[in-house]
């Protein structure tokens, strides 16, 4: 047996197939009724949110609710429950793979119980490898507690090139290239560093710029974590370079080029 359509879709006696179908459009546009065929039996029920779902017989539905017929289709509507279902559904995703608890080291913990830190404590009589450090001039700049006097590695032309190039990168945003304090920084406000021609920095031990570079002085911090010990000899060494270019003396210079000096000409300027 066949089911019955609406009472509300079906067409007058004598009208055509055309006004059939606009005096069923207009009524479901008044009524605010959708009648749609689908291959299954729809029971009657209420989504909660103003359109009723009515069974009509097997293989028809009717919507009744306040949008349809104001340019809400069914498609415009699944596409809306569908996108709630998507959203609802990310919301139960979680990401512990993309954002893994992390601790820092030396960092307070509870997951070690011995020093409640995120690292482990250092095992007793222990030296990491590759910093045994067992030359103390080398690696202190000092004698027991005096600084040393004298460089305790060879001098040639790749060291100064050497601590030239840190010195450059790392002492002349504040002490310039010339060793005067008036580097960059300071030109922009930075309370200016003595200059390295002054008397008390030219009679300075040489141990005392290695051990300024690794301890830090005054407002200077250390850099210690930067520079390497083989470094900071170099950036020493330099430093004592840029003193005697500053107040070296003819006869600092040895016999063949103290001649070459004398009988170079000075250039004619106008």
């Amino acid at each position: 047996m066949k089911p019955s359509l609406p009472a509300q879709i079906h067409s007058p006696v004598g009208t055509t197939s055309s006004q059939s179908a606009k005096i069923q459009a207009a009524r479901m546009l008044r009524n605010r009724t959708m009648v749609l065929p689908l291959p299954f039996r729809a029971a009657p029920k209420s989504d909660g949110g103003g359109i009723r779902v009515e069974g009509r017989g097997e293989g028809l539905v009717q919507l009744r609710g306040p949008f349809i017929g104001r340019g809400w289709s069914l498609s415009s509507w699944l596409i809306v429950i569908v996108s709630l279902g998507l959203l609802l559904g990310t919301t139960g995703c979680r990401r512990d793979m993309f954002e893994q608890p992390i601790s820092k080291p030396l960092r307070r913990s509870d997951f070690f119980q011995d020093n409640h830190m995120a690292s482990r404590p250092l095992v007793p009589n222990t030296i990491a490898r590759g910093h045994l450090d067992a030359d103390t001039v080398f690696y202190s700049g000092k004698i027991g507690t005096n600084l040393v006097q004298t460089l305790p590695i060879a001098i040639n032309a790749a060291v100064l090139d050497r601590g030239r190039e840190r010195f450059n990168i790392y002492c002349s945003p504040c002490h310039a290239r010339t060793g005067q304090g008036n580097g960059m920084i300071v030109q922009r406000g930075f309370p200016p560093p003595p200059s390295f021609h002054i008397d008390r920095l030219r009679e300075a031990p040489v141990g005392h710029f290695f051990d300024v570079i690794t301890q830090g002085y005054g407002i200077m911090y250390s850099y210690a974590n930067r520079v390497e010990p083989a470094d900071r000899w170099a950036i020493a060494a330099y430093i004592r370079a840029l003193q005697r270019s500053y107040n070296a003396r003819l006869t600092d210079l040895r016999p063949e080029e103290a001649a070459k000096l004398a009988q170079a000409k000075p250039d004619a300027r106008p």
